[in-house]
């Protein structure tokens, strides 16, 4: 799930621009649901992502690291900058729900 997530986020602009609020407003009927659409989908973009990162930088801790011992690894390294280089998940989020690419549904109060 979270490959197709980075390569959807490939073509994303990463700095924040400007939203018709009416445009937002309009996906769902209400600006505030349509708010809180895109910071639910932002928090398991969010909460994905980093659990892809801690598993692919755990690949090389070492157990009895000291701070003395810590060695730079080029892959480690390139592996975190992919992963700043990518939009942050709020924008990657609202990108979606713009584009129609969220599926959501409003719950019924009973």
């Amino acid at each position: 799930m979270s490959d197709d997530i980075k390569k959807r986020a490939q073509g994303i602009e990463p700095s924040a621009h400007p939203r018709n609020v009416d445009q937002i407003a309009a996906k769902t009927g209400n600006v505030y649901h349509s708010l809180a659409v895109i910071a639910k989908r932002s928090n398991q973009i969010s909460i994905n992502l980093k659990e892809e990162l801690k598993g692919k930088l755990e690949e090389f801790s070492v157990g009895t690291d000291t701070l003395e011992e810590v060695n730079e690894n080029k892959e480690q390294i390139e592996i975190s900058k992919f992963y700043e280089r990518l939009p942050n998940p709020a924008m990657i989020a609202a990108h979606e729900f713009m584009n129609d690419e969220l599926n959501f549904r409003k719950r019924d109060r009973r």
